[in-house]
């Protein structure tokens, strides 16, 4: 069985029987227990399934919300620093994952926006059915592909809808960032869509919380050069700004102004 493989069915089979011991997914895949650890980490840290005591079982679908050690005033302040860029009547492409739904969401009531989206639970922020709000006159195109456990659309169908379009702004969400991997991601067709979505791009930006420096995911993106502007919060330490802003052209700390809760 692929990796791929043994992950969807770690995923079907939480999804199936609500919450699954370590010791049965493992036998039930025929691997070893701390295989199934690093695989539920995995799908942890992309928000479709939760760790608990002894086993897994699944999360809500649609939002991934990453490690435990980013907090809500974070995310916030990413999604709020990159909010400030756009601006209406703009073209944008956004994609899923944590961050990219908190800037979904703090776009919602931007007027005259396209939204080209690879994520169903973007496109459904942006387009509810009971919506009532029409002077927030907004036009979702949505890829089209392949589903991801996380909701999103990857593959050759959302990478030919990219081909001919143009944005001017691309806000891409992160797996990980490092200087020598450049921009990873864990899943070979989310990389093919993400450079269709950067290729159709005038500026190019991404989201990351601090926890994504030093990450190398399965497979690479794009180098970090290749990103035009980074907005991360600011939990990056200053050598790891300095080391960054070698290779990305502009560098954007989010400021954390509150503390979660407030």
């Amino acid at each position: 069985m692929l990796v791929t493989e043994r992950r969807e069915r770690i995923l079907a089979l939480a999804r199936e029987r609500g919450t699954i011991a370590l010791p049965d997914l493992a036998a039930e895949l025929g691997v070893s227990e701390m295989t199934v650890r690093r695989d539920i980490e995995l799908l942890a840290d992309d928000g479709v399934v939760q760790k608990v005591r002894g086993g897994v079982r699944a999360a809500s679908a649609g939002i991934r919300p990453g490690t435990a050690q980013v907090s809500t005033a974070e995310r916030r302040a990413i999604a709020g620093a990159a909010a400030a860029l756009v601006e209406p009547g703009m073209a944008i492409g956004l994609s899923g994952g944590a961050a990219g739904i908190a800037l979904a969401q703090e776009l919602v009531r931007v007027p005259d926006l396209t939204i080209v989206t690879n994520s169903l639970p973007v496109s459904d922020l942006f387009s509810p059915p009971d919506r009532a709000d029409a002077p927030y006159t907004q036009t979702v195109v949505l890829t089209g592909g392949v589903r991801t456990p996380s909701q999103s659309l990857v593959g050759p169908v959302a990478v030919r809808a990219l081909e001919r379009l143009h944005c001017d702004l691309v806000l891409l969400d992160a797996h990980g960032l490092d200087e020598q991997a450049g921009l990873t991601t864990m899943n070979l067709l989310e990389a093919e869509t993400y450079r269709a979505f950067m290729a159709a791009a005038r500026e190019v930006v991404v989201l990351a919380d601090h926890t994504r420096w030093q990450v190398v995911g399965l497979t690479t993106v794009a180098d970090l050069s290749d990103i035009d502007r980074l907005v991360i919060d600011d939990g990056l330490d200053e050598e790891a700004r300095e080391r960054l802003s070698e290779h990305i052209g502009h560098i954007e700390i989010a400021e954390r102004d509150q503390p979660d809760g407030r």
